[in-house]
C-alpha cells in the first residue's frame, strides 16, 4: 500500500515499517524481496528525488543533505546530483525568477541574492555563475 503512492527508499521504507510495529526480522525480509522485484530502488528513488527538488529551487547541498538524512548511499546521491542537471543554469534561473532579469549593481542587493541561493543549497560556484564574477569577493 505504502509503495503505490510514491517511491520510498529502503531506509525510509524500513524507519516506516519499524514504526508501525512490524518485527525488524520480516521488514528485511520485505525490503531485501522487494529489492530484488525491482519495486524498491534507491538508485531511482535518488535520480527522482533530485529531479524532484531540483524543479522546486533546491541547489545540490541542500539536496545532499536531504539524501542523506534519508539514508541513501554516498555513490548514489553523486551519481544522482551529477546524471545532467546544469546547477549553474538552475541557480541563474532562480535568481532572475525571484528578483528579476537585471544583475545586483549594490553590495547589499548582491549579499542578498547570494544568501538567498546559499539558502536554497548552491554552492558559491554555481552563486558566482549566476551573479557574475564581480560578487566573488563577497563571497569569500
Amino acid at each position: 500500500m505504502l509503495l503505490s503512492r510514491r517511491d520510498f527508499c529502503a531506509s525510509e521504507l524500513r524507519c516506516t515499517l519499524l514504526g508501525q510495529g512490524f518485527e525488524p526480522v520480516a521488514v528485511q525480509g520485505v525490503i531485501e524481496e522487494f529489492s530484488a522485484r525491482g519495486y524498491l530502488d534507491d538508485e531511482r528513488y535518488a535520480l527522482h528525488f533530485v529531479s524532484q527538488r531540483a524543479e522546486r529551487g533546491q541547489g545540490p547541498l541542500r539536496i545532499q543533505r536531504e539524501l542523506e538524512q534519508l539514508g541513501v548511499a554516498a555513490p548514489l546521491i553523486e551519481a544522482a546530483l551529477t546524471a545532467g542537471e546544469d546547477w549553474a543554469r538552475r541557480a541563474r534561473e532562480l535568481r532572475i525568477r525571484r528578483f528579476g532579469l537585471a544583475p545586483p549593481v549594490h553590495w547589499p542587493d548582491k549579499a542578498k541574492q547570494a544568501r538567498f541561493l546559499q539558502y536554497r543549497g548552491f554552492s558559491n560556484d554555481h552563486i558566482r555563475a549566476a551573479m557574475g564574477s564581480e560578487v566573488s569577493d563577497a563571497l569569500s
